[in-house]
């Protein structure tokens, strides 16, 4: 099979991800609760669907992609098991110090993912550099349980979140239309 007739899986990856982290600082920004619907798109949409474009990707040989997605997309379902799973008798539910340096551990891992994208167009920078903005703002927040950090992570999530719908839909108007229909500067 020739690696060059593969459909771009980023394009997925990058919704599955700008849409649940919208609706997630939505929340976190003070609009909403937690609800099903953050619950269901972090299972579905921001995990399972990053997971299989990191696959996706994997079959391309990108290993940067492969990475992204399918690290992003558990990281989705991590979370929703960290908000859902039961304590067990061995297990004590996770206090928000822990939580915090949980999200820290992301914030590393997406620190050095940024560094990865400065071989490439600027609209993965800011993914990636906002996303490592906003890791950094929920630890903190989460470790000093400050809400205005917190609501400060949420709207900077929600920015985060949209750039990377716009670079995947960037990304198929671009490819469907064979030229620049959304700007992503080139590297």
């Amino acid at each position: 099979m020739n690696v060059d007739k593969l459909a771009n899986p980023g394009p997925l990856g990058l919704m599955g991800f700008g849409m649940t982290t919208v609706l997630l600082n939505i929340h976190n920004a003070g609009f909403f609760p937690v609800a099903t619907a953050i619950v269901a798109m972090g299972i579905f949409y921001g995990g399972l669907a990053q997971v299989i474009a990191g696959i996706l990707e994997f079959k391309k040989g990108n290993t940067f992609g492969v990475t992204a997605f399918t690290s992003y997309g558990f990281f989705w379902m991590t979370l929703v098991g960290i908000w859902y799973l039961p304590a067990s008798a061995s297990t004590a539910p996770t206090n928000h110090v822990f939580f915090g340096i949980y999200l820290a551990m992301w914030g590393i891992f997406t620190l050095f993912m940024f560094f990865g994208t400065l071989k490439a167009n600027r609209g993965l920078q800011f993914v990636f550099g906002s996303l490592t903005i906003l890791f950094a703002l929920l630890a903190l927040g989460n470790i000093t349980q400050s809400k205005f950090i917190l609501s400060i992570a949420g709207f900077e999530g929600i920015i985060c979140g949209l750039s990377a719908i716009y670079l995947a839909m960037a990304e198929v108007l671009n490819e469907q239309y064979g030229r620049t229909v959304l700007p992503i500067g080139a590297p």
